[in-house]
């Protein structure tokens, strides 16, 4: 009720609704953003609620985890599970489900059916151009798992002139990290641009130490007088100690507390992308660009989720070959343009898990033995056939129509290289059921339609509609564990309906609402056949996601800046029903609230730059997570958390700016996952950072 009455009085103050875009002077009506067409387009233009945020803003927030700069988007959370370990929530709870789509300069990350919840910490973010947020459902020019949202990371082009800058950074529990960019032209028509991010952190609680090695190197320059070229190599390295949950008692009294010492609970993780866009344009009209791309991403992994029930070390490494295309002809007798494509992608695939025994000293587990046990051993070859077609025009002066649609062809060779004579359970222990080797197919239309209204110059409502799925991931179809059927899954369907009001009043009032409802069907669940009591899993589950998301920038004064971003969310389970415990029990939870889906969620950010200190900013910040069911039944409930945190810069001269922060100034308690199993009163929590502190310098030469 404290938030609901702040956020009317902030209505009631300025009586507009914002955008999230810095610089209130300046419309977000032309922000240029590139994930709604794959080039470069103003938000008039654009029929969905896309956010972007910049290198300068990027820079100011130095953010140590991707939450830092994410969730200051409107109906963006992410949260810290330990290193850059996250889960998101956007129009969906909090989550490990492939519901997003990670693209780094338009390419996706990973192939479809390789999700990774964590896929933020396979990108630079820190030493990123520009990062953009498409909020619902991809567009036509997107397929599998975009159906709560898109997140682009854009890279920094080449350098008109040589440049250097160095950022070292040190801070508490051991943060150290040093940022490196350079480049320079070549010759007149290329040039070249090296980031390198260098981080180690020992970590909050015990045995959470974290690396990160990641480089990027880019390549941008003419061909001839029509046709340019960029070339992408990102490089990441991660070794990360993973943190285990707590429950209330340790959660209250012994925060740094963690289960997992030694080896136990680690990942490695190697991910290596390369790509080159070429784009020709042989006129002012025509525009055809080839992205030929490659990626190789090894993972080895202690899943701390199962070392309770089902122990194990796994590998699992990919390599694509893929090739994204696009055709846009300009259409200006109707004041629109065509763009059709095809996006190919060939990835094939390896999965090997053995089974380990576990060493505990007391609840602490120290050590772990591989049993000799291989539980898994597969591969796959994952094929993907995309064409699509995107068409805008615009009838009136004021009014742009787009539609859209997409066709996504998905094959998947699975090959199990056990021998038969392995057994698939161990008596009284576990079950390892594993399909037979197979081929499974999928294919799936995606449309879409909008609208953009042009109410004045700098204000206009948009509407849309959007279709997308997602296809069973690699593991959900083969590493089927005591389910019999996991082979049988069909894709997760979205439909979701978006209406929203952008722009700018009195020059200074920067503005964005969205209003939308989502509905999702065929949701994977869990299920007890009543006759062969097999566990099974089904597409069957229904949900409904409805939320209005409102932001707002404006300068108070020309030395105050103020900020704000909120969503409210009604997010409901439509038809589910899911099995839980042992022995197993089926629970049907149709009408409730979807757990672990806090509302509202909110920021408030003032910054100031005083005439008197020209050269330094101040940035108090407030973060708001409102509450939230803990498990499906609805019968416990985290209260939500407040975080205020300062952040200050100094610029000593032009070339050199020492800055400084403090995250979580009043050393507040907090737990950014806080959940329980359905029948289980023991509620888990994951103790966020109390009161920390960063400083560093950044030095160009």
């Amino acid at each position: 009720m404290k938030v609901l009455a702040s956020f009317r009085f902030h209505i009631m103050l300025f009586g507009f609704f914002s955008n999230f875009t810095y610089g209130a002077n300046d419309s977000p009506l032309n922000t240029i953003v590139v994930t709604g067409t794959r080039e470069a387009k103003s938000k008039a233009e654009v029929s969905e609620s896309i956010e972007s945020i910049d290198y300068k803003k990027i820079k100011q927030i130095s953010p140590a985890h991707p939450a830092d700069v994410m969730n200051r988007i409107p109906g963006v959370h992410i949260n810290s599970l330990g290193g850059e370990g996250h889960m998101s929530s956007i129009r969906q709870p909090i989550t490990t489900g492939g519901v997003y789509l990670f693209l780094e300069d338009g390419i996706p990350t990973r192939p479809t059916g390789s999700f990774n919840h964590n896929g933020l910490y396979e990108i630079n973010l820190p030493q990123a151009e520009r990062i953009e947020v498409t909020k619902g459902p991809g567009s036509s020019l997107y397929g599998s798992d975009s159906i709560g949202g898109i997140i682009n990371t854009i890279t920094k082009p080449s350098p008109k002139e040589k440049e250097i800058e160095i950022n070292p950074e040190a801070g508490s529990y051991g943060w150290q990290r040093m940022l490196i960019s350079g480049g320079a032209p070549i010759n007149k028509n290329n040039g070249f641009r090296i980031d390198l991010n260098l981080t180690e952190n020992e970590g909050y609680p015990e045995e959470s130490g974290y690396s990160k090695y990641a480089t990027t190197v880019r390549l941008d320059g003419l061909l001839n007088a029509s046709t340019t070229y960029k070339s992408i190599l990102s490089y990441s390295e991660v070794n990360q100690e993973d943190v285990s949950s707590l429950e209330e008692d340790d959660f209250r009294n012994d925060t740094r507390k963690n289960f997992y010492h030694g080896d136990i609970a680690t990942r490695f993780l190697e991910a290596l992308r390369v790509s080159t866009e070429f784009s020709y344009q042989p006129d002012s009209l025509r525009l055809i660009t080839f992205t030929p791309f490659f990626r190789n991403n090894f993972l080895e992994l202690m899943p701390p989720w199962m070392l309770t029930y089902d122990p194990n070390i796994n590998t699992a490494e990919f390599q694509s070959f893929g090739l994204l295309t696009k055709y846009r002809r300009r259409l200006p007798k109707i004041g629109g343009e065509f763009i059709t494509g095809i996006d190919l992608d060939h990835s094939p695939s390896t999965y090997e898990e053995q089974q380990i025994d576990l060493t505990q000293d007391g609840d602490i587990y120290t050590n772990f033995e591989e049993t000799g046990r291989t539980n898994y051993d597969f591969n796959t070859h994952q094929t993907s056939i995309s064409p699509y077609v995107h068409f805008e025009w615009q009838p009136l002066i004021k009014l742009r129509l787009n539609a859209g649609v997409r066709y996504d062809y998905f094959r998947v060779s699975y090959n199990d290289n056990l021998d038969t004579s392995i057994p698939e359970s161990d008596p009284g222990e576990f079950t390892h059921l594993r399909p037979d080797s197979q081929d499974i197919s999928y294919d799936h239309v995606s449309p879409k339609l909008g609208l953009i209204y042009r109410l004045h110059p700098q204000q206009n409502i948009y509407a849309n509609y959007r279709h997308s799925f997602r296809v069973p991931s690699i593991n959900q179809l083969f590493r089927s564990g005591s389910s019999t059927n996991t082979d049988d899954l069909n894709p997760i369907k979205a439909d979701s309906f978006e209406i929203g009001l952008r722009g700018q009043s009195f020059s200074r009032f920067n503005y964005d609402v969205a209003i939308y409802e989502m509905r999702i069907e065929d949701d994977i669940v869990n299920y007890i056949d009543t006759i062969s009591e097999d566990r099974k899993v089904i597409n069957s589950g229904k949900t409904k996601h409805r939320g209005i998301e409102i932001g707002l920038n404006t300068d108070i004064t020309p030395e105050l800046n103020f900020a704000t971003a909120w969503s409210f969310t009604d997010q409901k389970y439509k038809d589910f029903t899911a099995v839980f415990g042992f022995p197993p029990t089926e629970i049907n939870y149709s009408g409730n609230t979807i757990a672990v889906a806090p509302t509202p969620t909110g920021q408030v950010a003032l910054s100031y730059q005083p005439h008197y200190l020209a050269k330094t900013i101040f940035e108090l910040q407030w973060e708001y997570l409102g509450s939230y069911f803990t498990d499906e039944t609805n019968t416990a409930e985290y209260p939500g958390h407040d975080l205020f945190n300062l952040r200050a810069s100094y610029d000593v001269t032009k070339d050199f700016q020492i800055y400084g922060r403090v995250m979580n100034i009043t050393n507040e308690l907090y737990s950014t996952l806080t959940r329980n199993q359905v029948g289980d009163p023991d509620i888990d929590y994951r103790p966020g950072l109390p009161r920390t502190f960063y400083a560093g310098f950044r030095a160009k030469f």
